[in-house]
């Protein structure tokens, strides 16, 4: 578990250290490419052997980010909302890796605790608050979006997963 905390703070760091001078790299794949935005996500490819986003033709997919507390963090609402600030520009850092923004998202997958140990609130408190921090991020139009509720996420201390595809045509050139 002491691994996975540390892939999670590392994760979370990638907007700190984004501008490091070799990345983002590409790594050719069939129809594409896969990214890796920051040094950070390179442990990811490693060791974890995934993708932090995932270039298909015409979409970018974008691997799940963990939004939920870190060390001391808080189980209110509020410490929810930064953890979800947090995850949100962790997906802006991986977009921007392929030239993309929000506003290019077509859809957002997102898997909720609703009554795990890191959250203090209702499943309907958790949903208001993640959506008023997705709106933050996201104005309309707005992408399509499934919610699905869980028992656990891979990181013990996560409340919520957040999975985006985006659509951005390759330009000729």
């Amino acid at each position: 578990m002491l691994k996975l905390h540390a892939l999670t703070a590392a994760l979370l760091a990638i907007p700190a250290v984004a501008a490091a001078k070799d990345y983002p790299k590409k790594i050719p794949a069939p129809g594409g490419y896969a990214i890796i935005p920051a040094p950070g996500a390179q442990r990811a490819w490693e060791e974890y052997r995934f993708a932090p986003a995932r270039r298909a033709g015409d979409f970018l997919y974008i691997s799940g980010v963990i939004a939920g507390r870190a060390g001391p963090d808080g189980r209110d609402v509020e410490a929810f909302k930064t953890q979800v600030r947090n995850a949100f520009r962790h997906i802006q850092a991986t977009l921007k890796a392929d030239g993309l923004t929000l506003a290019h998202v077509t859809m957002i997958n997102t898997f909720h605790v609703w009554d795990g140990p890191n959250f203090k609130g209702t499943r309907d408190e958790q949903f208001q608050a993640f959506s008023a921090v997705k709106d933050e991020f996201m104005p309309a139009p707005h992408p399509a979006w499934t919610a699905v509720g869980t028992t656990g996420l891979l990181m013990e201390a996560g409340v919520v997963e957040i999975q985006m595809i985006a659509y951005a045509p390759k330009r000729p050139g």
